[in-house]
């Protein structure tokens, strides 16, 4: 990794952990969490009333993703769902509640920070079946071929590796697994220069792919029936997306 990537990637996890810090220690016995504020094209106000109510506050207001990946990743009892980024926790507590007791909930995350507050969501939860786990989404810390559904929540634009990451996303799914990720994606006809005058990178602007890129960064993974669905504007030419795809269902030797 050269040493420009490796600063960007410890400025996402200094900007992270200082978001969770601001949840753990913003509340008040009266008030409870402080939400981190972005705007309304981020975080839990994407996610419907109903879902909100059923999950600790806490993990509501640490959401800092575009969109709601629970929502389309169209998950079954029994599954074993992974979150690349999780965050507080808010999509792995939702995908628990899915999968139910005979599924598990994978998160991972690179910040101590975000991984405590979690846990504490889980807990506070009374979730069983959920692990959270430290580490990179360019390098997953699980087996190839253990899990049905990963999921992302506006994270993998703030990879410096992309190309990683859906490699890695593709040899830890099973055979006929998928993804529902939303991700914020920019028009073909932007250049980079131009998606970093709209924004910065932990701000999930700078660092994200064009459609283009998207398609064939899945493609080169190995990944098949790709869609990149937007659903909101984020800013002028940069779009809150859901990507659907899936890994070929058989596995041939080596091949997965």
């Amino acid at each position: 990794m050269s040493e420009h990537a490796t600063d960007l990637r410890e400025t996402v996890r200094r900007h992270y952990a200082a978001a969770a810090l601001q949840v753990t220690e913003g509340g008040s016995a009266c008030c409870g969490p402080q939400a981190i504020e972005i705007d309304e094209n981020f975080g839990g106000a994407l996610y419907a009333a109903t879902e909100r109510d059923e999950l600790p506050p806490e993990a509501v207001a640490a959401s800092l993703g575009c969109g709601n990946p629970t929502a389309v990743a169209d998950l079954h009892e029994g599954e074993r769902v992974l979150d690349l980024g999780s965050g507080g926790g808010i999509d792995v507590l939702l995908s628990a509640r899915r999968v139910g007791p005979t599924g598990k909930a994978y998160g991972l995350d690179m910040a101590e920070e975000m991984l405590a507050l979690a846990l504490a969501n889980a807990r506070k939860a009374g979730a069983t079946n959920v692990e959270f786990l430290k580490g990179t989404i360019e390098a997953i810390p699980l087996p190839a071929n253990t899990i049905d559904v990963v999921i992302s929540n506006c994270v993998v634009n703030l990879s410096t590796d992309k190309a990683a990451v859906f490699a890695e996303t593709f040899r830890v799914l099973a055979p006929g697994g998928r993804i529902g990720i939303a991700d914020v994606v920019a028009d073909d006809d932007l250049t980079a220069a131009q998606r970093g005058e709209r924004g910065d990178y932990v701000g999930c602007i700078a660092g994200a792919l064009s459609f283009t890129e998207y398609r064939q960064g899945l493609e080169a993974a190995g990944f098949t029936g790709i869609e990149l669905t937007p659903t909101h504007t984020v800013v002028d030419g940069m779009n809150s997306v859901i990507v659907r795809a899936a890994k070929p269902g058989t596995c041939c030797g080596g091949c997965c």
